[in-house]
């Protein structure tokens, strides 16, 4: 590498401790040019700076482009997406066509991109603290939302304390209290956050789908008659289970959106939605699945295959018998063909999971621990240990989305080879989450459950809710469904979230794989790609893992 040093010099002036330490890691080659993009955005580098960095290290600077246009512009662009399951309140909102409704119209701090570096959208930077507990936010002034109120502090400030009283955000669970949502000055936010946490960024971002900012004393409740925001589109119309349609915001603050109008159409299922695809009707699938839309794979659209962390999780009872026991849960386990499975589900657009949310995806994950692979042998041999030679009877409750039941049935035929047998119960997502709360959902309360879940930048929301004990008064632990209860897993899970240091987080992530492995209280069998197309005629869109859809430069010919 040869170092231009007086320029990069110059490029650390004014860095904080931290994201000098950052750029050290990367000259001394303890850092890829990708890990240093994604974790120099994190703590608050700019992309500017970042592409100084590598131009004095002899690399090209990082493109600034998030998703270029052809075409001709002032389209009404169609899109079809899976329909929102419950009423578009932001704090509520849980689903993908939820969410894509909310960054529509509304804006985070920063943007988690495709390849999972984060980029300032409300915010222009941010820093934290040597210890990673205070991060601080300069806002974008000249914003102004759709009903031409002027975002300032006030508004971020109200919008994290509104998404932090009593748990409403368990992604900020036990992270930010209401009263650590400081208000520094008309443009500047600072957040004290409850323990040092070296990802935080990535929680105030588009990962965090939640968190669109709100005027000052809006009432979220009201949101789905106004769509309220500060994007690119103001919302023309709303019409629960059939769709939505959006107009250009000529008042917007930034680049104004290409198309004039954006019309959405909701499909409760895959199958008519990939064929309005194909059949012309609309211009864009928000995503589709492999087993769903197989000729969307053979040519004739525009596919993005994004990899990603997106995954389906399915969880064992710990405190029900015979799940008490972490050799019945790792027989289970044993039982599956993973490469198998990846294959006859998803033709190989997923990477294999090995019982932890380290997802291979992640810059942070310990891919020194070797891959759990089917032993039916070792199964058995389990389960006799354990007390249950002849197997056991159980039942597994699994939500009607994609390919899931198609994965319920292939576990319940593995499940066979070591005599145990699982009787299986598809609900569509209404049911099956309920209210979501422990005694009021299925997915929560069933013995074994297999649930989605969507895609973020890194994995701390994964680490926490569902896996973490469960702590009414901290709010964590408000997904776990296995019932989790480890001291030593909740301690390390700790020591990973304030890591800052991405030798530090792999040290830390190999140790929670390894437990997890022992313990298993979750299976992860894979991490699928997430797949969108649109029509040879359009070009400009941009999807990413998480789910969102943004059309503000997409064009049609």
């Amino acid at each position: 590498m040869n170092i231009d040093h007086q320029r990069l010099d110059r490029l650390r002036d004014g860095q904080s401790e931290i994201a000098n330490h950052v750029i050290d890691e990367y000259v001394a080659g303890r850092m890829s040019r990708r890990e240093l993009l994604r974790r120099g955005s994190v703590v608050g580098i700019s992309i500017p700076v970042l592409g100084g960095i590598l131009a004095a290290c002899g690399s090209s600077s990082p493109s600034g482009s998030s998703g270029g246009s052809a075409g001709g512009a002032n389209a009404t662009i169609r899109a079809g997406i899976g329909a929102p399951t419950s009423q578009i309140n932001p704090v509520t909102v849980a689903d993908q066509g939820g969410l894509d409704m909310l960054s529509q119209t509304g804006e985070y701090l920063c943007l988690s991109d495709q390849t999972l570096t984060l980029r300032p959208v409300l915010a222009t930077k941010w820093s934290s603290n040597a210890a990673a507990d205070v991060w601080t936010f300069k806002l974008r002034e000249g914003v102004t939302f759709h009903n031409g109120q002027p975002m300032t502090a006030d508004d971020v400030v109200y919008t994290y304390q509104l998404n932090t009283k009593n748990g409403a955000n368990p992604t900020l669970a036990g992270v930010l209290d209401p009263s650590g949502v400081e208000k520094v000055d008309k443009y500047t936010v600072a957040f004290h956050l409850s323990s040092p946490n070296g990802n935080f960024p990535y929680l105030c971002s588009s990962d965090n789908y939640n968190m669109i900012i709100l005027p000052n004393g809006y009432d979220p409740a009201k949101w789905q008659s106004t769509f309220l925001g500060t994007g690119p589109f103001v919302m023309q119309s709303y019409t629960p289970k059939v769709g939505a349609a959006f107009v250009r915001n000529d008042k917007y603050w930034g680049k104004k959106a290409l198309p004039a109008k954006t019309e959405f159409t909701f499909y409760s299922t895959e199958t008519p939605l990939v064929l309005a695809l194909t059949g012309g009707t609309i211009d864009v699938v928000g995503q589709f699945s492999v087993s769903g839309g197989p000729q969307l794979l053979n040519g004739g659209y525009t596919v993005s295959k994004l990899r990603s962390s997106a995954h389906r999780e399915l969880s064992m009872r710990t405190d029900l018998k015979p799940f008490t026991d972490p050799r019945v849960r790792r027989a289970i386990a044993l039982t599956l063909d993973r490469p198998a499975i990846v294959k006859s589900l998803f033709n190989g657009y997923a990477d294999l999971g090995n019982d932890s949310p380290f997802a291979p995806v992640f810059p942070s994950t310990n891919t020194s621990v070797p891959q759990r692979a089917k032993n039916i042998a070792e199964a058995k041999s389990l389960l006799r240990a354990a007390g249950y030679p002849n197997g056991f009877s159980t039942q597994l409750v699994a939500i009607d989305l994609q390919e899931v039941p198609e994965y319920a049935q292939i576990v319940q035929e593995s499940a066979k080879a070591i005599g145990v047998h699982i009787t299986v119960k598809v609900e569509s997502p209404s049911v099956y989450y309920g209210k979501a709360t422990f005694g009021n959902s299925d997915w929560l309360d069933a013995t074994m459950s297999l649930v989605d879940y969507g895609h973020r930048g890194v994995p701390n929301a994964f680490l926490t809710n569902p896996l973490e004990t469960i702590n009414a008064k901290t709010g964590t632990g408000a997904w776990n469904a296995a019932r989790f209860n480890n001291a030593q897993y909740d301690k390390l899970a700790a020591e990973y979230i304030a890591a800052i240091d991405l030798s530090a987080q792999r040290r830390v992530a190999g140790q929670i794989e390894q437990l997890l492995l022992t313990q298993t209280p979750i299976i992860y069998g894979y991490f699928y790609d997430f797949l969108s197309a649109w029509a040879k005629n359009v070009s400009g869109v941009y999807p990413t893992a998480m789910g969102h859809l943004f059309l503000y430069n997409a064009t049609k010919s």
